[in-house]
């Protein structure tokens, strides 16, 4: 049954449960055929209304902040795989409470940080992670892997004899990618760290994987994971943690049409939502969201620009206009698909960093605070 959207209040995200059930199953199929562990990453999926359902396939997730980490932990009700780019002095006593991994970004953060995790009252898995410095990721805000990448130990920063503490390794430089730019990847990875994968535990192959795309080879996948445990026995773990494959494709972004614009013989449509503030991926990968009943602008057809709700000059669709088979008018629904991954999270807090403080330096010489954020405004709630 598909979704009416008669039914739905603008603008709303609106996930349709059955795909999402869909995607599970294809990942749960890979993890079982390939033997590996798929967990879901909160960066690009985060809602945490479907986490029951998630965790009837996946088992568990992966959190790049201590709200992330949290958040898996009280809502999905499993300990955190957790990687931060920096992790803080006054958090660490938490993301080791909510987490039974954690990964560190450079030798310096292992080193500030071992000995608070080897002495925490419960057993804290350590890991690494590595940049094998090659990634075929094209936009350059998405690679991980471009010279002066502040993500990942290189080879010539990593000792050939990895620390006896230090259980696994950990890579990410793939993004919406197949697997056979993961066989590639996985083939300078092993050119510079084969030795070290052989001294580790568990390896984590991070994200990006676009598993549940449907020209993605799955079949591919499995044999290739496959190979890959064979070659290095000592792992008891491969993991891989997409997030973008857990909401592909499935749900939208409904928004209304509240005013029509013409400038100069262009129609633009003045929506109740905002791609600066709803849809900042948009503008940053950039890429153009597919609109139901929509296409690309066409000649003989009616033609309009997506134009959003801010009084910013660019708050609007700027990779090109669509074309309606009928004229919009006020009040019609204009419905974005595939908006539930990385837009979704974008539009509230990306990665679960907390939002500055706010505060005022008064005239007396003295601060006064005004507004403080925490894990309640990260989270939200079910009304």
């Amino acid at each position: 049954m598909s979704i009416d959207f008669n039914q739905i209040p603008s603008p709303c995200y609106v996930l349709d449960e059955k795909l999402l059930r869909i995607n599970l199953e294809i990942l749960d199929l890979v993890q079982k055929e390939a033997g590996v562990e798929i967990i879901c990453a909160l960066k690009g999926y985060s809602m945490w209304a479907t986490f029951p359902m998630i965790r009837q396939y996946l088992s568990g997730a992966t959190a790049s902040s201590l709200n992330e980490a949290r958040l898996i932990f009280e809502e999905m009700g499993v300990e955190a795989h957790t990687y931060c780019p920096v992790f803080f002095e006054d958090e660490m006593d938490q993301i080791l409470h909510y987490s039974s991994h954690v990964s560190f970004n450079s030798m310096s953060q292992y080193y500030r940080f071992r000995d608070k995790v080897k002495s925490y009252h419960k057993p804290v898995s350590m890991g690494l992670r590595i940049n094998p410095e090659y990634s075929e990721v094209e936009t350059d805000l998405y690679n991980p892997a471009i010279p002066g990448s502040r993500l990942g130990i290189t080879k010539n920063q990593l000792p050939d004899e990895i620390p006896d503490d230090i259980d696994g390794l950990h890579f990410h430089v793939l993004c919406e990618n197949d697997s056979f730019v993961l066989e590639r990847t996985l083939q300078k990875v092993e050119e510079k760290f084969a030795d070290q994968i052989r001294q580790v535990k568990w390896f984590n192959m991070g994200g990006g994987h676009h598993i549940t795309r449907k020209d993605y080879d799955v079949k591919h996948l499995v044999e290739l994971l496959k190979d890959f445990r064979k070659r290095y026995p000592n792992l008891e773990k491969v993991i891989l943690e997409p997030g973008e494959a857990v909401g592909w494709q499935t749900g939208y972004l409904v928004s209304t049409v509240q005013d029509i614009i013409d400038n100069q013989g262009i129609k633009v449509a003045m929506l109740d939502v905002s791609f600066s503030a709803h849809m900042p991926d948009c503008l940053e990968m950039p890429y153009k969201p597919k609109i139901l009943g929509a296409t690309d602008a066409q000649d003989g057809k009616t033609v309009y620009r997506m134009g959003g709700l801010t009084c910013l000059a660019g708050d609007y669709m700027g990779m090109g206009d669509y074309s309606f088979e009928k004229e919009l008018n006020i009040g019609d629904k204009v419905i974005f698909d595939d908006m539930i991954h990385y837009t979704m999270v974008k539009t509230t807090y990306f990665n679960g960093v907390k939002h500055p403080a706010i505060g005022i330096w008064k005239e007396d010489g003295s601060f006064a605070p005004c507004r403080f954020f925490g894990y309640e405004d990260y989270k939200g709630k079910l009304s």
